[in-house]
């Protein structure tokens, strides 16, 4: 039997904050798929530490020791994405051998039992070289950065594993890289695919009056609202509903820009709300360089970067939030102005002075959940907990 096993052992989730607060670094997504599921689908093998329950402190789904016998494991960097000549090379790896790439010694170690020394020591002896730059992320602005690329090899990975229905004739198609999963509603909208794929999920909704111009993924059960205009590269996570206007932005899943306003080059975690007339700036007056939080200190990303907000978090109406703007987990965002660079996990306002009480702040997520026909998790309790009492 042959597995994957993600390790963050070079990864440094640290810098990926803060969507790594409430995820591993795998169950980021990046194009249509998480890198999670990206591997899993052109390996064609099961992953673990899907569902593990406490969080950082892994009591591993599965131990990599000798009891592993003759099943073959492929430890994979949770920051990896794997591209067409990269998933060609492991299928070739014996145990015992791993893949090393220009500046990267090594990225998929092949292992079994006899290679285990003990439970934090592997041995492998032989280094398979290819001539291809590793296509990873390492901080939060690279989703965006690269999610045009990683989303047209998405939509070969799915072309070869899924059914896509012909759109319906009331719509204006240009260009010829439209998938439409079956389920999926769309009438009366205008799509261009030209400069890149257009894909509709499983039940997603595409309301009349869309303009969409790729490269654009709308995940399953997704709604986009009447007379929205998205841009290339913008990927709408599964369950997430929005409108208005976006441009080169990732929301992960099941979280709300549903009414006008501006969203660009921005990532936004999962069960997010953006209140009505929210709008980011993406760009400095004087456009300089942007400057944007990290644990580590401010760090320099480029002329364009609109808001990082951690899963859970909220804006009231009409909130401005400023070029380059951290938001953590939690963070109930309102105030007046230009919200600050960088807005604290369970922030009451957008100053961060007052708190989001814990208990309080998982009665309302349970409630908001609710509208999408879930319940919170104890799993999702536990990372919060967590986070509220250590950030």
């Amino acid at each position: 039997m042959k597995k994957i096993v993600f390790t963050e052992e070079y990864c440094q989730p640290e810098n990926l904050f803060p969507f790594t607060l409430t995820r591993q670094i795998q169950d980021t997504r990046i194009g249509i798929l998480t890198i999670r599921e990206k591997w899993e689908l052109a390996l064609e093998l099961p992953s673990f530490d899907k569902f593990e329950n406490d969080y950082k402190d892994l009591d591993r789904a599965i131990k990599l020791d000798a009891s592993i016998g003759a099943d073959i494991i492929y430890l994979v960097h949770g920051n990896a994405l794997p591209t067409p000549q990269l998933i060609k090379q492991v299928k070739k790896l014996k145990p015992g051998s791993f893949l090393s790439l220009p500046g990267k010694e090594s990225v998929v170690f092949c292992i079994s039992g006899k290679q285990i020394l003990d439970e934090n020591k592997i041995k492998v002896e032989k280094a398979v070289e290819i001539e291809e730059e590793l296509m990873e992320i390492m901080y939060p602005w690279q989703i965006i950065q690269q999610n045009a690329r990683a989303m047209e090899m998405d939509v070969q990975l799915l072309k070869s594993t899924r059914r896509f229905q012909k759109p319906s004739s009331t719509n204006k198609i240009i260009g010829s890289s439209l998938l439409i999963e079956k389920g999926a509603i769309m009438e009366h909208c205008i799509i261009n695919a030209t400069e890149g794929s257009v894909y509709i999920g499983k039940n997603a909704v595409i309301m009349e009056g869309t303009l969409i111009r790729g490269p654009v993924s709308v995940g399953e059960g997704a709604v986009v609202k009447m007379g929205s205009r998205i841009y290339g590269a913008t990927t709408i996570g599964p369950g997430c509903t929005v409108g208005g206007e976006i441009k080169n932005s990732v929301l992960f899943g099941f979280s709300n820009k549903a009414h006008d306003g501006y969203l660009g080059d921005s990532v936004i975690g999962e069960w997010c709300n953006l209140g009505a007339g929210t709008s980011n700036s993406n760009l400095k007056n004087n456009a300089a360089p942007v400057w944007i939080h990290t644990l580590h200190g401010l760090r320099q990303v480029g002329l364009k970067c609109g808001v990082m907000m951690g899963d859970y978090s909220k804006t009231a109406i009409n909130t401005s939030i400023n070029t380059g703007t951290v938001i953590g987990v939690c963070a109930n965002v309102f105030g007046h102005g230009l919200t600050p660079k960088y807005i604290p996990s369970f922030s009451w306002g957008s100053e961060g002075i007052t708190r989001y009480q814990l208990e309080k702040a998982l009665a309302d997520l349970d409630n908001w959940k609710s509208f999408k026909g879930q319940s919170l998790l104890e799993n999702e309790r536990t990372i919060l907990k967590h986070i509220f009492e250590n950030f």
